[in-house]
């Protein structure tokens, strides 16, 4: 619960930062021709807005686009500059409970402390529901169905379940196909016998399912009897 909690606060300023990111790129397409400039000195939203929170406005002269523009700029780079250092104090407070909670879990190649406690709330959330590691699988939408095409039985990806625990699961699989070696090799297998990058990508995510469950239910049972 005290998890849940944290990563409710951590997602709401996540967003409000992807929002503030958002509206100073735009901002400084449509600022004046001499900001432009100066901002094209950095190629990145975040150098520019690391030139934003520099700058100087005449707030006295807030009627001129340039001023305007300046002001605008800076509060929504200050912002972003906030809310980088909420999350980042979030997290300093996220990962020594997710490694409590779930230390097996968060052992498990590719899983940060945050995909860990994400998969740890949607199992913790519907734990009756977790009678099975195809129950997982289907909770977080990493489940296939079947799909008739004639004579050929294939597979689709489930697009139910909980999306941000597949999220998790999808960016784990993406970490391990860059750094786990076996994971490459099984993908380059997996071409040669004809399979597309989306079924490789659901395979590799029912895989990642079925260990996460293992080590889920023994964190959680662990946790259970754990004194309070």
């Amino acid at each position: 619960e005290a998890i849940r909690q944290l990563r409710v606060a951590r997602e709401s300023a996540v967003k409000s930062r992807s929002v503030a990111m958002l509206q100073l790129g735009d901002l400084t397409i449509t600022a004046p021709t001499e900001l432009r400039e100066q901002l094209a000195t950095r190629k990145t939203l975040k150098g520019k807005a690391a030139i934003c929170r520099r700058f100087r406005p005449d707030t006295t002269s807030l009627g001129h686009p340039v001023d305007a523009a300046k002001l605008a700029l800076r509060s929504l780079a200050r912002r972003i500059a906030l809310l980088d250092d909420e999350i980042a104090e979030l997290d300093t407070h996220l990962t020594p409970l997710v490694a409590t909670a779930a230390p097996r879990t968060t052992a498990l190649l590719g899983i940060s402390t945050g995909h860990a406690g994400q998969l740890l709330l949607t199992a913790g959330q519907n734990i009756d529901r977790l009678h099975s590691e195809g129950a997982f699988a289907a909770l977080c939408g990493a489940s296939p169905i079947p799909v008739a095409s004639g004579k050929r039985g294939r597979y689709r990806l489930n697009p139910g379940g909980d999306r941000q625990a597949n999220r998790a699961l999808h960016l784990i699989a993406v970490c391990r196909l860059r750094y786990c070696p076996k994971t490459r090799a099984y993908a380059a297998r997996r071409t040669t016998e004809g399979k597309t990058k989306k079924e490789i990508m659901r395979c590799l995510k029912r895989y990642i399912a079925r260990e996460v469950y293992a080590s889920l239910r023994a964190d959680l049972r662990s946790l259970s009897l754990s004194p309070s």
